[in-house]
């Protein structure tokens, strides 16, 4: 008795729990794989943005006109673009205040632009934990349907007088095929998760750089008569 060994007719003929198990593992597959092609998309936008900015930033332009300009976008800026209109934008309210010191002036933009930082980065990071999630969990739930139908079929040999490797390879392949998928799900989740988190400590790195660097601008026009205005 011959039996029919292609892939999708042991998907049709395994239990209802492994099918279930496949299914689970294929939207799996589907939603990470949607996670990174659309991270893929967001950082390498924001490495582009992010060198485009630091481009305008370091060709000597005045810094209010700079900033006006972001304004005048509508949108509200993102990446370091963002980082620099909270930080500017509060240098010029607190430099205009009566009363606040140098410390206190510099150190209220540093804040400013630090939680622009964690929000820009809360926004890189977001879904990086479906991948997480998907990479570390596929493989044992591939391997959970992999055990049920292979025990399946070994029950079903109790009940026959003559066990034959025909009689089991169906069912003990139709069992692998879950691993597989588990893998096949698995594994790219990731490898795009640890090279998507290497990306966003990157340009984490470069925000903290960034910021060293323009407080330190910020810190030279502290009390100048003529020191940048967020207002003007």
């Amino acid at each position: 008795m011959t039996h029919d060994m292609s892939i999708m007719r042991l998907i049709l003929d395994a239990s209802v729990l492994v099918q279930l198990v496949m299914l689970a593992l294929v939207l799996a597959s589907v939603a990470s794989w949607a996670v990174i092609l659309r991270k893929r998309r967001l950082l390498g936008e924001a490495r582009r943005a992010a060198d485009s900015f630091e481009k305008r930033f370091w060709s000597g332009g005045d810094l209010s006109s700079m900033y006006q300009g972001i304004n005048r976008g509508g949108e509200p800026a993102l990446g370091m673009a963002g980082i620099f209109e909270s930080g500017f934008r509060e240098f010029g309210r607190l430099n205009t205040q009566q009363g606040l010191g140098a410390g206190q002036v510099l150190e209220g933009a540093r804040r400013a632009m630090r939680v622009a930082q964690l929000r820009e980065i809360d926004r890189l990071e977001q879904s990086l934990g479906l991948l997480a999630t998907v990479g570390s969990t596929s493989p044992y739930v591939g391997l959970f349907g992999t055990v049920w139908g292979i025990m399946n079929s070994f029950r079903a040999l109790g009940s026959v007088q003559t066990a034959t490797l025909a009689m089991v390879a169906p069912g003990i392949a139709e069992a692998l095929i879950a691993t597989a998928m588990g893998l096949f799900a698995a594994i790219p989740a990731v490898i795009a998760y640890n090279r998507y988190s290497e990306q966003v400590a990157r340009l984490e790195l470069r925000y903290d750089t960034f910021m060293d660097e323009f407080s330190s601008i910020l810190q030279r026009n502290l009390r100048r008569p003529d020191a940048p205005s967020a207002g003007s």
